[in-house]
């Protein structure tokens, strides 16, 4: 038995043991789903990489909440507009369960993993900025008051620190176009907030990032009804606040990435309009360098880090008529080469949604707003299809995969591959003891096989 391979189309390789079938060869073929040649030829299709996928919907929808990875892998998502309900996600399941709810209806608030396993919301707005903050516990599934800020916070960043202290900076201050400089430190061990020295210039919308070195870059933001551009870093050893060099371009409600070459990658935000564009922060040189535009211009949109290094970007809002309000393109940044490359449409157009790395190294988003208001719906970008293994046995093809996968998969069929005449085959699907497996006889008749989600 031989893992079946991810090849290019005119690649080959050869599965071993001659048996029933002389000279089977499995090679890939661009269509959709994992296809499946009979006569002596199969073939596995590689449209799984990279597609989104639609799985259960959320108990309720929801915008402005948040999404944070559990230790155990699920998907722990919170609070909302005007909302204290909580639930959870499990991947493999694929399905959504309801949790014990926040203490305090919040949106717009942060949620931090702690070391210990909790996670820590806080802060957020409900009619007003909100000092409160709060802890859930996966353990029992119940969320508990923790100590309060010293400053209300909401639209501000959260960063967990190399030392396991939490740093919230700025937010809306409730003035309209104001924002505030106050700090604060999160000490988990004796719940606990500390004030730390303010920022040097007060924002919200702007973003933070977690540095190798320990310091946090933060950048951008609104204050003063003015989008700005100017940065700083925090460091944690000092406690103090250093402005750098500012971005290219004023942006806010942009996204910051952490490269895995230690680089900060900035993109899109709004300002002047809605920007395609992005930038490079060399935290080396401490200077900003621009790199490739997006093909879509979008704010309010999430940026996901994933396995191979490149970065996810799903969704936003746009301010151009050539695009609409809610934007479904994504697309990727290979760090590489500075570019982006199309990565398929959201089933649902959404913004001011969240966006999850699971464990599997596929992306969960969630919720948001969408062409008809705020939404349940969720979806998942598989970066590849399910590592397939094949035998064969007694005149069968055999193939069986990790039943794990955040999709289901049928058998079907047709017998020219021009058309779209397929149909679901004799063969059946099976699970057992976590492994699927599919069965397809030599006297089934030669034709095209697929796994279909």
């Amino acid at each position: 038995m031989k893992r079946i391979a991810k090849l290019n189309s005119e690649e080959a390789l050869e599965l071993g043991g001659r048996g029933d079938f002389q000279g089977i060869r499995a090679f890939v073929m661009n269509r959709l789903g994992l296809t499946i040649l009979l006569a002596y030829f199969f073939a596995l299709g590689d449209a799984a990489a990279g597609t989104w996928v639609q799985v259960g919907s959320m108990n309720v929808a929801r915008q402005l909440d948040t999404a944070t990875l559990l230790p155990d892998g699920r998907v722990f998502v919170a609070g909302g507009y005007f909302m204290s309900s909580a639930e959870i996600f499990d991947p493999v399941a694929t399905s959504w369960s309801m949790t014990g709810p926040l203490t305090t209806n919040r949106y717009q608030s942060t949620a931090t993993l702690l070391p210990n396993g909790k996670v820590l919301i806080a802060g957020g707005s409900n009619y007003r900025n909100l000092p409160n903050a709060e802890l859930f516990d996966p353990a029992t599934s119940t969320s508990s008051a923790t100590g309060n800020m010293t400053t209300g916070h909401d639209n501000h960043t959260a960063t967990l620190l190399l030392n396991g202290k939490v740093l919230v900076a700025g937010g809306f201050s409730g003035t309209v176009g104001q924002g505030i400089a106050n700090a604060e430190l999160y000490d988990s061990a004796t719940g606990t907030w500390t004030a730390t020295s303010p920022m040097r210039s007060p924002r919200f919308y702007h973003t933070a990032t977690l540095l190798p070195n320990g310091k946090v870059l933060v950048a951008g933001g609104v204050n003063g009804d003015a989008t700005i551009g100017t940065a700083e870093l925090y460091d944690p050893t000092a406690g103090t606040w250093t402005l750098i060099n500012p971005m290219t371009t004023n942006r806010s409600l942009h996204t910051a990435t952490l490269l895995t070459n230690g680089k900060v990658l900035v993109a899109g935000g709004g300002g002047s309009g809605t920007y395609n564009s992005a930038e490079l922060f060399d935290p080396a040189t401490g200077t900003w360098s621009p790199t490739g535009a997006m093909n879509v211009i979008r704010l309010s949109h999430t940026a996901t880090l994933l396995r191979d290094g490149r970065v996810l970007v799903a969704g936003g809002w746009n301010s151009s008529p050539s695009f609409p309000a809610d934007a479904a393109d994504t697309e990727l940044y290979d760090p590489a080469t500075g570019t982006w490359t199309y990565a398929g449409s959201l089933t649902v157009p959404r913004y001011s949604h969240t966006a999850t790395l699971l464990g599997d190294g596929n992306v969960l988003v969630t919720g948001g707003t969408s062409t008809t208001g705020l939404t349940s719906s969720a979806e998942v970008f598989l970066l590849s299809g399910p590592a397939l293994n094949a035998s064969v046995s007694a005149g069968n093809v055999i193939l069986t995969w990790p039943a794990n996968n955040l999709v289901s998969f049928h058998v079907q069929t047709t017998v020219d591959l021009s058309n779209n005449g397929w149909a679901d085959a004799d063969c059946l699907a099976t699970t057992t003891n976590g492994v699927s497996q599919a069965t397809i006889p030599v006297g089934q008749g030669a034709g095209f096989y697929r796994l279909k989600y």
